[in-house]
């Protein structure tokens, strides 16, 4: 399996049967392609075969990407780490964050977005409790949540959280770490309503069908459709990033 297209037609079918499994359709499930590091060919191969939604990690690489593009009607996810200093290019490029993480950085979208667009944006989530990882502690979560939707982050659509599960684990630690998330979701939607916490992003190309087994409603796959990364691809994005 060597193709773009093969490769996506196997994600849809496991994407369909983890799903069928957890008792929802396959539409249920919002399949994010991860272009990070991949060339212009690589995504237009890939929206050739159907695929509208991508998500980038960086500003300065997915910018120039979001361009070319813009006379294709993508959806833009932004899912990596975001500095409070880059805000202002998020609104009116991406419809989405995965990772907001702080108040501060809440603050800023929301007075770089138009009232007509509001940014729909996802709370990370710490569930590892890893001291490298980004994201809110678990037991912050209510916290966080209260101070987002009580201060002044009107353009702001929160929709959930995100997570990124623990990396080599094994399938009942995944599974464990998974569904504690979607407990902590539950937990919020109950407390502040689920149009705010409907939404559940985990699961990457090593454990996606875990994670929707779990209650993934988004999963994040990069090698899963594109297959391993290419030197002409990091050389590609080499040419976007000003000093590389």
């Amino acid at each position: 399996m060597n193709s773009i297209q093969d490769r996506l037609s196997e994600v849809r079918s496991r994407i369909g049967s983890a799903a069928a499994a957890s008792g929802r359709s396959a539409q249920a499930i919002k399949l994010i392609a991860v272009s990070k590091y991949r060339t212009r060919k690589e995504i237009s191969t890939a929206i050739g075969c159907g695929q509208a939604v991508f998500g980038e990690n960086t500003i300065q690489e997915a910018l120039p990407k979001i361009r070319d593009f813009s006379d294709v009607p993508l959806e833009w996810h932004f899912i990596g780490h975001l500095q409070t200093n880059k805000a202002k290019f998020l609104p009116g490029t991406f419809g989405w964050l995965h990772s907001l993480d702080s108040i501060r950085l809440a603050s800023r979208l929301s007075a770089f977005t138009h009232p007509d667009s509001p940014l729909h944006t996802l709370i990370q989530v710490n569930i590892t409790g890893e001291a490298g990882q980004f994201g809110i502690a678990p037991d912050k979560i209510f916290q966080f949540a209260d101070e987002l939707l009580e201060g002044d982050h009107a353009n702001l659509k929160p929709d959930g959280l995100m997570a990124i599960g623990p990396r080599g684990a094994g399938e009942g630690i995944l599974h464990r770490y998974f569904a504690s998330l979607r407990l902590l979701q539950e937990a919020c939607a109950d407390r502040f309503g689920k149009e705010h916490f409907s939404e559940l992003s985990m699961g990457m190309s090593n454990d996606f069908e875990a994670a929707i087994l779990e209650g993934a409603t988004m999963v994040r796959l990069g090698t899963a459709i594109f297959g391993p990364r290419k030197q002409t691809a990091n050389q590609d994005v080499a040419k976007l990033r000003p000093g590389s």
